[in-house]
C-alpha cells in the first residue's frame, strides 16, 4: 500500500516526510484493520516529521485524525462488523491498570501509545487500531469523512483544552493561534455562550474567526479588548504565553494546548501570575473527552473549514500548515484505493 514515513526527522521543505510503499498491516487480536478514507492533518504530524518530538519508531506514518472503514479485525474483536465508519484518534492504547487510569485520568498514563508516533498511523491506505480506542462515528456520505477527520483531534484536545481553562459561563475567552484546533474550540465556546477574542498571526484566520462569531480578531501579541476570564495558547510559541497571562483578569486561567512549545521567557510574578491566576498544560485526552465532545459537535452542528488534499500529496499539506497557508485545517483524501 502507500504510505507516507519519517525516514530521517528534519524540515519537510527537505522531504522529512518521504513516500514509500508498505505492506498492509495485519490487526492484533484486539485490534481493527481500518481502510484510511481521510486523514486530518495536524501540527503534531509535523512535530514528528520534523523532530521536534523524538522518533519513537523509525519510519513511522504519521496521522492521528483517521475517519474509515473497518476492514478487517483480530480474533478477540467483537461488535464491529466489515464496513463500518470508525474514528482513529491521537490516544491509541493504555495499560487500563494504573493509578493515573484507575483514577479516569488515562490521558496521564506512563505506558500510553500514540497513533502517527508509537504506531503507523492515517497517512497510508490503511491502519490498525484497537478497537476499545475507535470511535464509533455515523453513516453518512463522502463528503461528511472530510469534515469528521478533525474533529478526532483538533476537535477533542480543543474541548479539553477549554475544559481545563475553566471558562465560567458567558465568560470571555481568549485564544490565541486560530488553526484546526481553536476554530473547533471558538464555536464550542460561542454556542455555550462565551465572548470569544482571537489574537493570532494569519489575516485568513483573523477573518475566519470573525465569521465564525468572534467579538474581535486581531496580532497575537496585540492586548485582548477586554479582561480574560479565561485564554487557551494553541500557537506553539512560548512567548506567547507571558502575554495571554496578562490579558487575564484576576482568578483567569490559561490553558496551553501543545505536546510540544518552545521556550518561555522568565514569568513577572506580579504582572502575569498574582491576583490568583492560573498556568494549566493540557496532556492527550481521554476517550471519555473524545465521546463527549463528538456528542457536542452533533448536538451544535461544529464544523471543521476544510481543505482537502490528496493523500499523494500529504508532504505538500505538511508544508503549506508549517507556511500557514490555509485557515482551518487540512484532511487527506484516500485517492489511491
Amino acid at each position: 500500500m502507500l504510505a507516507w514515513s519519517v525516514v530521517t526527522p528534519g524540515p519537510v521543505e527537505e522531504k522529512g516526510l518521504r513516500r514509500v510503499v508498505k505492506p498492509v498491516p495485519v490487526p492484533a487480536e484486539d485490534e481493527l484493520l481500518v481502510h484510511v478514507r481521510a486523514c486530518g492533518v495536524c501540527r503534531t504530524d509535523l512535530h514528528v516529521a520534523e523532530g521536534d518530538l523524538p522518533v519513537h519508531r523509525a519510519g513511522v506514518t504519521p496521522g492521528h485524525e483517521v475517519v474509515g472503514l473497518v476492514a478487517g479485525f483480530g480474533a478477540g474483536v467483537g461488535g464491529f462488523a466489515v464496513g463500518d465508519r470508525v474514528g482513529v484518534a491521537w490516544l491509541r492504547r493504555t495499560d487500563g491498570t494504573c493509578d493515573y487510569c484507575a483514577r479516569g485520568a488515562e490521558n496521564l498514563c506512563p505506558f500510553s501509545r500514540y497513533t502517527g508516533w508509537d504506531t503507523d498511523g492515517g497517512y497510508a491506505e490503511y491502519t490498525t487500531v484497537p478497537a476499545g480506542f475507535a470511535y464509533r462515528l455515523p453513516e453518512a456520505g463522502p463528503v461528511d469523512e472530510v469534515a469528521l477527520a478533525p474533529l478526532l483531534c483538533a476537535g477533542i484536545i480543543g474541548y479539553r483544552a477549554l475544559r481545563r481553562a475553566a471558562l465560567p459561563p458567558g465568560g470571555r475567552l481568549g485564544l490565541y493561534g486560530f488553526g484546526g484546533s481553536a476554530h473547533l474550540c471558538a464555536q464550542l465556546a460561542l454556542a455555550e455562550g462565551a465572548t470569544v477574542h482571537v489574537l493570532t498571526r494569519g489575516a485568513a484566520a483573523r477573518r475566519l474567526a470573525l465569521d465564525l462569531g468572534a467579538a474581535s480578531a486581531q496580532d497575537a501579541y496585540a492586548m485582548s479588548p477586554e479582561p480574560l476570564d479565561s485564554a487557551i495558547l494553541f500557537a506553539p510559541a512560548g512567548d506567547l504565553v507571558p502575554v495571554a497571562l496578562r490579558a487575564l483578569d484576576r482568578g483567569g486561567t490559561l490553558s496551553v494546548t501543545g505536546i510540544h512549545l518552545s521556550d518561555t521567557p522568565a514569568l513577572h510574578y506580579e504582572t502575569e501570575l498574582f491576583y490568583e491566576k492560573q498556568l494549566r498544560s493540557v496532556t492527550s485526552n481521554t476517550r471519555q473527552d473524545g465521546r463527549e465532545f463528538l456528542a457536542l459537535a452533533a448536538r451544535h452542528d461544529i464544523h471543521a473549514t476544510t481543505h482537502a488534499y490528496p493523500l499523494t500529496q500529504a508532504d505538500r499539506a505538511l508544508r503549506d500548515l508549517k507556511a500557514g497557508r490555509f485557515d482551518g485545517a487540512a484532511v487527506l483524501v484516500n485517492d489511491v484505493s
